[in-house]
């Protein structure tokens, strides 16, 4: 009896589950065998727990891959603070894209994801206010950066498709914050976002118009080749 009294003693705990540990699990999981191989009897044989231990960290299958996407978003570097807006953009972007290179199933997901919801993820919503932060301190206005971000698009995550897409008709986010908590959180997307709104008479363009945003970037990208014509 004291024997098995001093082994039990001596025994290592279990770690507790916790959201981090499953979204940590589903990642690595995904990473092995895609994100199609995913599925909460996997996740909860990896961790070593029954199924429905999951589910007071996760609701569900879209909570998850929430989850999961912010677990990757902050593998993103933080923005150095000693470069240009230019470099320091570049930077973050590249670091984006060593990101997705790890996780090859992760742009399927962000994009869906994105167009599931009417808002985005918490860490992805800090990443795109933080990045608007950079370009406004670099010189650029409001209206500038709303059209700098449709031609960055998905690239600002790593990847190439569009990420801004209108929202309008489609219900909002049961755990969408309220708009003076949105306003304290992330306050460049939220002065970006009333830009959109209210100025309508901008001088480079207004609102989110498609077509407009489309020869934005179709512009900027032959004025870019156009100058690098000569130098290469």
């Amino acid at each position: 009896m004291v024997e098995i009294a001093t082994q039990a003693a001596g025994a290592r705990p279990r770690t507790p589950l916790s959201k981090e540990r499953v979204l940590s699990a589903a990642v690595t999981l995904a990473d092995a065998g895609g994100v199609d191989a995913l599925s909460m009897r996997r996740i909860a044989q990896s961790l070593g727990v029954v199924p429905m231990a999951l589910y007071k960290h996760v609701a569900n299958k879209n909570e998850l891959l929430d989850g999961m996407i912010d677990v990757l978003v902050g593998e993103i570097d933080p923005p150095a603070g000693d470069t240009d807006w230019k470099t320091t953009v570049r930077r973050r972007v590249l670091s984006a894209r060593r990101m997705l290179l790890r996780h090859p199933w992760a742009p399927e997901v962000i994009e869906s994801r994105m167009k599931a919801r009417t808002t985005p993820t918490p860490a992805v919503l800090a990443y795109l206010d933080s990045m608007i932060g950079i370009f406004r301190a670099g010189g650029f206005s409001v209206d500038l950066v709303h059209h700098a971000m449709h031609v960055m698009g998905s690239r600002l995550l790593g990847f190439s498709q569009e990420l801004f897409e209108d929202a309008s008709g489609r219900e909002p986010d049961a755990d969408a914050l309220p708009p003076e908590e949105m306003a304290a959180r992330y306050p460049h997307i939220t002065e970006l976002a009333m830009a959109v709104a209210h100025d309508q008479d901008s001088v480079v363009g207004s609102g989110c118009d498609d077509q407009f945003e489309f020869e934005f970037a179709l512009d900027l990208t032959l004025d870019g080749l156009e100058r690098l014509r000569g130098t290469a």
